[in-house]
């Protein structure tokens, strides 16, 4: 199924095309209309008239998170104000929110994406979407609210918080499509289990989760958990919002990027220069639509691949891999980098361990220590003491086996960890440097 069969399927040299087109065509307006962008382009010796093939891409300068806190609120827009329709933002927890703007084309383009991705996750007309995305400044929940009304389904906006609500109201109103971070689709089933909620006997179908990375393993959780198929989106505020790219239902090995508006790179994120398809790298993406706030070679800081083979579905557009964390929250303890989302993989696959875990960074006499505080099951916490002893060891091993990391396990009751119905927590890293 296919929202929109023309673009989602269109062979690729007729895709490249229009890209190379709409790049132009952005560029034209960039140098134009932002300072920023006309003195970046002249520093780089590259006019817009320069760029002859999608090859020339490179040779554009990037635009970096930094940059758009420089340029706080506005200097960043292509379009006067009044045709700005909508304004969000970061949550600039660390620095200055960086501000998007849309024009009332670019909410229509959004839209449409949105309803592309959830057909492609197995939505249709008839669905009931459960929007628990929160709405206001971050994109989520109004992202995923059009994209519903688009596609013809029936949408809760229920937002964040009020869990036992939210159950109560899945169960009454017959909820069909569950929208929301991974980690609090945990929390509603640990919700849901100590209300004597069984989520078998509700109507939920497909899950569309994102906004924060997660791994295979937790995948197989949220499953197993919620009786539904868990699939991937992505998206971010700077780019678009939610929507620029998800699993396709039918084979679910990658996210198809919307590639008729998103032009996608992956570099070195030390070297700045691309890599061969299918190695990892930083996810770069150039806007080749948008009109309030274009963004060229924007670094997402986001690490994945980028694969053009084709997929089963019959979408033409190109698929990154899940993302397994991001280039500036990464962390490197005595040398070693590591992603909270490697250390989760290990830990969910452990049998009577909580997908519900903190890691504590310090250092002592100079050198980096590691943490991990896990919550694990009732059963197992209430057992005898050389139980938990043998299920620490097997943590603190699985994980210097696997990432090459010594850590010190800790294991917690269950729900000492603190939830949350945003991106979870994952990291609390006290090292001076």
């Amino acid at each position: 199924m296919y929202f929109n069969q023309e673009f989602e399927t269109l062979p690729r040299p007729a895709l490249e095309a229009l890209q190379l087109s709409r790049l132009r065509s952005v560029l034209e307006r960039v140098y134009a209309n932002v300072p920023f962008y006309r003195t970046s382009l002249d520093r780089s010796g590259i006019r817009p008239a320069d760029v002859k093939s999608l090859n020339d891409l490179q040779r554009l300068p990037f635009t970096t998170k930094q940059d758009m806190r420089d340029s706080y609120p506005y200097a960043l827009f292509a379009a006067p104000m009044e045709e700005i329709v909508r304004i969000h933002a970061s949550s600039g927890t660390t620095g200055k929110p960086t501000v998007v703007g849309y024009t009332r084309d670019d909410i229509e383009v959004w839209s449409e994406l949105m309803a592309r991705s959830f057909v492609s996750a197995g939505a249709h007309k008839g669905d009931i979407i459960h929007n628990a995305y929160g709405y206001g400044l971050f994109t989520g929940g109004l992202g995923a609210h059009y994209g519903a009304e688009r596609l013809g389904a029936s949408v809760i906006p229920i937002s964040g918080g009020n869990t036992r609500r939210q159950i109560m109201i899945m169960q009454d109103f017959g909820s069909t499509v569950l929208t929301c971070t991974p980690s609090y689709s945990l929390f509603m089933a640990e919700e849901a289990k100590s209300e004597g909620v069984d989520f078998r006997n509700l109507r939920l179908r497909v899950g569309i989760f994102g906004a924060e990375p997660w791994s295979e393993a937790m995948r197989g959780e949220i499953e197993q958990k919620l009786n539904l198929a868990a699939i991937d989106i992505y998206g971010l505020s700077e780019i678009m919002g939610p929507g620029v790219a998800i699993e396709c239902i039918e084979a679910q090995k990658g996210l198809h990027i919307w590639e008729d508006h998103f032009l996608p790179e992956i570099i070195n994120p030390e070297t700045g220069q691309r890599v061969p398809e299918g190695e990892r790298g930083e996810l770069v993406i150039t806007t080749i639509t948008k009109q309030g706030i274009p963004l060229i070679r924007y670094r997402t800081r986001d690490i994945t691949s980028l694969t053009y083979e084709p997929c089963i579905c019959g979408r033409t557009h190109a698929r990154i891999a899940r993302m397994s964390g991001r280039s500036d929250d990464m962390l490197i303890i005595r040398g070693v980098n590591v992603f909270p989302s490697q250390i989760e993989s290990i830990l969910v696959a452990i049998e009577g361990v909580e997908p519900h875990y903190l890691l504590i960074v310090d250092r002592s006499e100079n050198l980096d220590t590691l943490e991990v505080q896990v919550e694990v099951d009732e059963r197992i916490f209430s057992d005898e003491v050389k139980v938990l002893q043998r299920l620490t060891r097997r943590i603190e091993k699985e994980i210097k086996d696997m990432l090459g990391v010594t850590c010190s396990a800790k294991l917690v009751e269950p729900k000492t960890i603190q939830r949350s119905e945003g991106k979870a927590k994952r990291v609390i890293d006290n090292r001076k440097y």
